[in-house]
């Protein structure tokens, strides 16, 4: 059986990148999603066109059963092997904000999504994964952000404040499933071009802020993507516990 991964947030953007990058390397691959059904179906597409196997799973990761429901349906695809890898992908962004702005509706949701989410996830993996609980090893990839250290002031600092929060998942996790066969590392973006900034209310930030950064460009998700799929392979077999800027070197 080919290795399996489940990339959350996958229908678009890092996402989709590494789900197409980790089908080229020889995975197959689960994209799992939350509304953009379409989006998710042509990533499916592309999987299989370089020749993985490749799932749609409707999820939203920060709802206890939708988490719980997605690893089922995954161990119950007669044509999949166990998971291997859990990408922890999936993250929500507020429109610009101050903290003295915030809402209690917004700064639950987005420790709903990206620190719930993240810890509902790698429960179940672990528990497929673990050699404590009868697996074959794996990998966990969080995608945490570069703002962990940077705290986004005058923009999101909640956001940056639920990345910070999977730094220490990271570390701690890898901690507690190193002798049970799982590494779990972290990769940190920075400013990347994606449709996140559109969802948060600036479109063009990231080639707006293209000037901060040392290189003087903003990031491609194929180059976050590439990160990722590294830290999945047997080539990073001793790599645990790291935090791995991808940040053009902001």
């Amino acid at each position: 059986m080919r290795r399996v991964a489940i990339v959350t947030g996958g229908s678009r953007g890092i996402g989709a990148a590494t789900c197409v990058l980790l089908a080229v390397e020889g995975w197959d691959v689960v994209v799992a999603y939350r509304s953009e059904a379409v989006a998710a179906a042509a990533v499916v597409d592309r999987c299989g066109a370089v020749g993985a196997r490749a799932l749609a799973v409707q999820a939203d990761v920060g709802e206890e059963a939708d988490v719980v429901r997605l690893f089922a349906t995954v161990d119950a695809e007669p044509d999949f092997g166990t998971v291997g890898a859990l990408i922890n992908n999936a993250g929500i962004v507020g429109a610009k904000a101050r903290v003295d702005e915030l809402s209690a509706h917004r700064l639950g949701e987005m420790m709903r999504v990206n620190v719930v989410g993240p810890f509902l996830c790698a429960r179940q993996a672990v528990r497929r994964m673990s050699t404590h609980h009868g697996g074959a090893g794996g990998v966990i990839v969080n995608v945490g952000s570069a703002a962990a250290r940077l705290g986004s002031p005058g923009e999101y600092v909640d956001y940056a404040a639920s990345k910070g929060a999977i730094d220490t998942m990271t570390i701690g996790l890898a901690k507690e499933v190193a002798q049970e066969g799982i590494r779990v590392n972290c990769v940190r973006p920075g400013i990347i071009s994606t449709d996140i900034h559109a969802r948060g209310g600036q479109p063009d930030r990231a080639e707006r802020l293209a000037g901060v950064v040392p290189m003087q460009r903003p990031g491609k998700a194929g180059e976050i993507a590439a990160a990722i799929v590294w830290l999945c392979s047997d080539a990073a077999s001793y790599v645990t516990g790291a935090l791995l800027d991808v940040s053009g070197g902001r």
